[in-house]
């Protein structure tokens, strides 16, 4: 059984290094997740592997399926989570390319689907997410980024914005102001979830740009993409470092 799930995110819709075993497509209460389940061993060790996107990414963020998809790990026997995500740099010296393990998040989301608590309760059910991240496994995370030399941000906070657009600068400012050091689209409700069933999840954020007025240059997905191939190539060999440690 595999106990160790890697939820891909942009840019990382494969793992070149994964040596494919099965697929198993799921059915789950809450729906279908957003692709099959992909089965496989990465440095000898087994792994489940679900891009969050869909295996074309076609999935934009406010309609992925975030209970399917947890639900799904979880009842396939998954105790931990490594989810991997594309995210804009609002801190100066997080720069295109650099990888950040977060420790904390502002949830800036609405009108998802953000709780598997709200129907047939017995009683009502409130979890602690005053650590939203499991820090054993940022821990290891980040031991394994020191072994292998890579200039990893050890902590900050993720600001979860709602997507599928890009934010504006008065926008970046009010984050900032916040507190927040990256933006994303996809942390939550994904890290609730996770902690709703029991999972053990960290982050792994990959800055693909400079958050909207924080850069030189105008925002493009051709930029985006070429920063990530650089940032996603370190993502990789983390993940073959961090596996064994787990």
């Amino acid at each position: 059984m595999a106990e160790i799930a890697i939820i891909g995110g942009t840019g990382l819709t494969s793992l070149h290094n994964l040596q494919i075993v099965r697929r198993e497509v799921v059915h789950t209460p809450y729906g279908e997740p957003s692709g099959p389940l992909v089965y496989g061993s990465i440095s000898n060790k087994q792994v489940v592997f679900l891009p969050r996107h869909g295996p074309g990414h076609t999935i934009p963020p406010h309609k992925i399926n975030y209970r399917a998809n947890i639900y799904a790990l979880q009842e396939v026997g998954v105790k931990q989570v490594i989810a991997v995500a594309a995210v804009g740099g609002i801190r100066a010296d997080l720069t295109p390319g650099r990888l950040m393990i977060p420790d904390q998040m502002i949830d800036y989301t609405w009108g998802r689907s953000t709780t598997f608590f709200e129907d047939s309760l017995k009683q009502v059910v409130h979890i602690d997410f005053t650590e939203p991240y499991c820090n054993d496994l940022r821990l290891v995370l980040l031991k394994a980024g020191k072994q292998l030399g890579l200039n990893i941000a050890a902590q900050g906070v993720y600001a979860a914005t709602q997507g599928p657009r890009l934010e504006t600068t008065a926008e970046i400012n009010r984050l900032e102001r916040d507190g927040c050091d990256i933006v994303g689209m996809t942390g939550m409700p994904e890290a609730a979830l996770a902690r709703e069933l029991g999972l053990c999840y960290a982050s792994c954020s990959v800055v693909a740009n400079m958050a909207a007025g924080r850069g030189d240059e105008a925002l493009t997905m051709e930029q985006i993409e070429r920063n990530l191939s650089v940032g996603m190539e370190d993502v990789r060999r983390l993940l073959e470092a961090t596996i064994p440690l787990l």
